[in-house]
Order: C-alpha cells, then sequence, then structure tokens
C-alpha cells in the first residue's frame, strides 16, 4: 500500500519543515510515502476553496481510499489510526491519499469525495501545524502496528 499526503500550501517555519521531514522519512521505512504540495490560492475565499479544491481532486486517483481532515470529522485515537492502517494495508488498498486544505479549508467537493472525514482535535488547528500532528499520528500507527516501543503501551 502506498501513502500520500496532498496537502494546500508550503510549510513557512523552519521546525515544521524539519519535524515533518523527519515523521515522512520514518514513514517511509514502512510504506511508500509522498507528499504534494498544491499552491495556496490567492483572492476570494470562495474563489480559493473551489480552485484549490478542484486542483486536489484531480490528485486523487479514483479508485484510491482519502481520508480528509476535516474539523468536522471523526476523531480517533492513535490506536484506531493503526487500525485504519492496518484495515487497508491487510485489505489490499492500493493507496490511501490523506487531504490537509489551505488556510480556508477545504470545498464541498472534496469532502464528499472523502471516504473518511477525520478530524485532528476538536481544537482549531493551523493547517501547517496539522500536517505535523498528521505525520506523526500515521508514524505513531505505523510503529502500533509493527508492536514497537514507540507507542510506549
Amino acid at each position: 500500500m502506498k501513502l500520500k499526503l496532498v496537502c494546500v500550501g508550503r510549510l513557512g517555519e523552519a521546525w515544521l519543515r524539519d519535524g515533518v521531514a523527519d515523521y515522512s522519512a520514518r514513514i517511509a521505512r514502512y510504506l511508500p510515502f509522498e507528499t504534494i504540495e498544491l499552491k495556496e490560492e490567492q483572492g476570494d475565499p470562495r474563489r480559493r476553496l473551489e480552485e484549490e479544491g478542484r486542483r486536489i481532486l484531480a490528485r486523487l486517483a479514483a479508485t484510491a481510499f482519502a481520508v480528509v481532515l476535516d474539523e468536522r470529522g471523526r476523531q480517533l485515537p492513535s490506536a484506531g489510526v493503526a487500525e485504519l492502517l492496518e484495515k487497508h494495508m491487510v485489505g489490499g488498498t492500493a493507496e490511501v491519499v490523506l487531504v490537509i486544505g489551505g488556510a480556508y479549508g477545504l470545498s464541498d467537493a472534496v469532502r464528499q469525495r472523502g471516504n473518511l472525514l477525520l478530524s485532528l482535535s476538536a481544537l482549531t488547528l493551523p493547517h501547517q501545524l496539522a500536517r505535523l500532528l498528521l505525520t506523526e499520528q500515521l508514524y505513531r500507527g505505523l510503529t502500533i502496528i509493527r508492536h514497537e516501543p514507540y507507542h510506549n503501551r
């Protein structure tokens, strides 16, 4: 199974870039992992959402299982993230794509395409910080599957 992260915008701070790069490299030890950064649109928020949404959808294969991060989504504990990953690994899913929108969120079309709407927290998080948290949780989930000591349980 391949993991792909499709996100809007680049990471602005060095500490975020370093953290995401570290967890991305760790994830790649377990599964092929690719990050696709899409340009953040400027101007009217409604137009931004629609254009960013169009470009996100163009990156989602019809057969991919899409996990869309959204504040209205379902929250999972770390063990639940591991169960989700393991289910798709064992079930033969070719590609799981995780989607993080830009500063104004996601279009309705992207939410509707999602096979799972996932919320990382009840708190509102900046999309760049959400990217760091998501990559850490993906890595944690993979270590849980392998019964490695990172999760400490």
